[in-house]
């Protein structure tokens, strides 16, 4: 139960599997004697039983107290789900709603007797609902419920009292612990959820071996039935080793959903989402696409196609995805986010502070934004909001790299150097291993010509990223303030070696070389 609610429900077996084995419960007469109205109920083989009762009281008050732990953690006030989780339980007509939940328990019974349409996720649009009586899916309701009250017949009015506990065992271990995901009680999340038949499908084996060993008793071929057994055991198992390999790699597992649910968005979404994941963009906007085509109203893949698109520059389309995602969803902090930072390179500077601002207020710990805000402050060249506002990142997210680098960019840039770098050196004391803080603090003591421990931090830099040409040609840049002529003529070449094009660099290698002429000529 720590891990999913279902798991209270093996409380109930356990009281189920005391009475009817334990307490041996004749059911049959039991049911007769209610059905009489019989209060003598002495000899259903509850009451003879000792200690059931302190065990049921036991059970139930585990149980209580479980409960009670669980809502002051999570708190008392159901979880909030939308259409697309449970469309069902949305529906406007009692019998629409209870016509589908009674298909989505049709479902779920197939997948314990054929588990081959497994999906990750069965919600936003995956099982259409059931609307009409011509609708031929109506027929699993009718399967569903002829199978079920024969078994229920058969485990009451049997008069093998062995063959009752049996079926009346395997009843109980398959319908209690669904009850959580039947949306009688409650409304749940999902429409079907595999993970659900986890215990379930103990009730089911049950069942299962159960019919088998009646069926070998009525019939010759006994060999015939062992092998359909086995072949049904070999089959099941080779279906749960592929399964396992699709679970071994996201892209498998989102792929193999979209043949069992061409209609979830949520499919398309995530294939679309491991394949930005992986740099393929191309590939990745025709599943957003086709996630946001199913589901007008997926504020998630409009934000991630518009990240994508922004990236791309094609930022009219960007804005247009993202301005629709914050209208359907208006305290989508992150989709303001994006919106503020497509706006900005717009040069709508005052539309996107106004993004900024409403991100900050929908989720007031947000570094990121406070990040990108001081970065429109910095091209706006209002230095001290810029600053303020890469503080409050760093203040909610020490280990912000981006945020502390900019700070010490701007204060080197504006000739604030001691405050650049005190500013680094903070820095560095709380992200001791980053090489572009580093960097940016070797060229602020640079500058400040504390050569040695500038020094020393381009080496520790380089030594983290050797194929830096920035690295090399800053470097090169101290040594030659520095006097040190033959080491910054060797990073200037080593920096050219790795970006030809740093003009620079160039610059900067071509006067080295021709004070190193000028040199040799006075020597001569």
């Amino acid at each position: 139960m720590l891990c999913k609610e279902q798991g209270i429900t093996v409380l109930g077996l356990n009281a189920i599997f005391d009475i009817l084995v334990i307490g041996k419960l004749n059911v049959l007469e039991m049911v007769r004697k209610v059905l009489r109205k019989d209060k003598s109920l002495e000899n259903t083989g509850v009451l003879r039983t000792e200690g059931l009762l302190f065990r049921m009281s036991l059970l139930a008050l585990g149980g209580a107290g479980v409960l009670y732990v669980r809502w002051k953690i999570m708190g008392t006030g159901p979880p909030a789900f939308t259409e697309v989780d449970n469309p069902a339980s949305f529906a406007s007509s009692m019998l629409v709603r209870a016509v589908n939940y009674n298909y989505y328990y049709s479902l779920n019974a197939w997948l314990l007797l054929c588990p081959w349409w497994l999906c990750f996720d069965w919600s936003m649009g995956c099982i259409p609902l059931i609307k009409s009586a011509g609708d031929w899916r109506a027929v699993a309701l009718a399967a569903l419920w002829f199978c079920l009250i024969g078994l229920i017949r058969q485990a009451l009015c049997s008069e093998d009292s062995h063959e009752r506990r049996i079926l009346t065992l395997g009843l109980g271990f398959l319908i209690i612990p669904f009850l959580p995901a039947s949306n009688l009680f409650f409304r749940v999340g999902f429409v079907v959820a595999e993970r659900v038949l986890y215990l379930p499908s103990a009730g089911y084996c049950m069942l299962l071996t159960f019919g088998f060993g009646v069926l070998s008793k009525h019939t010759k071929k006994k060999k015939l039935i062992a092998a359909f057994v086995l072949g049904i055991l070999f089959i099941n198992t080779l279906r749960c080793v592929i399964r396992s390999g699709a679970w071994r790699s996201e892209e498998q597992l989102f792929r193999s959903a979209l043949s069992v649910c061409p209609l979830n968005a949520k499919v398309h979404y995530n294939v679309g989402k491991n394949l930005a994941d992986k740099g393929n963009q191309t590939a990745a906007i025709r599943y957003y696409r086709e996630a946001v085509r199913l589901n007008p109203k997926y504020v998630h893949a409009m934000n991630n196609l518009g990240n994508i698109l922004k990236e791309r520059n094609e930022l009219q389309e960007a804005e247009e995805l993202l301005s629709l995602a914050v209208q359907i969803q208006p305290d989508f902090a992150a989709a303001w986010m994006n919106l503020g930072i497509v706006q900005n390179s717009l040069k709508r500077f005052q539309a996107a502070e106004q993004s900024y601002r409403t991100a900050i207020k929908h989720r007031r710990k947000y570094p990121d934004c406070y990040y990108n805000l001081g970065r429109l402050y910095a091209d706006l060249n209002r230095h001290v909001d810029a600053l303020n506002a890469w503080r409050n990142a760093t203040v909610l997210k020490p280990e912000h790299s981006l945020a502390w680098n900019n700070m010490i960019i701007l204060l080197d840039n504006t000739g604030n150097l001691a405050q650049a770098e005190a500013v680094g050196r903070e820095a560095l004391e709380l992200i001791p291993n980053d090489h572009s803080l580093m960097f940016s603090l070797a060229n602020v003591l640079g500058k400040s010509q504390k050569y040695k421990e500038s020094e020393a931090l381009f080496l520790k830099a380089i030594k983290a990223h050797p194929n830096t040409a920035s690295y090399h040609g800053n470097l090169a840049v101290l040594y030659h303030r520095w006097g040190h002529l033959d080491l910054a003529k060797k990073h200037y070449e080593i920096s050219l070696r790795l970006d030809p094009m740093a003009s620079g660099t160039k610059e900067n290698y071509g006067l080295l070389r021709r004070k190193l002429e000028q040199m040799q000529k006075k020597n001569v």
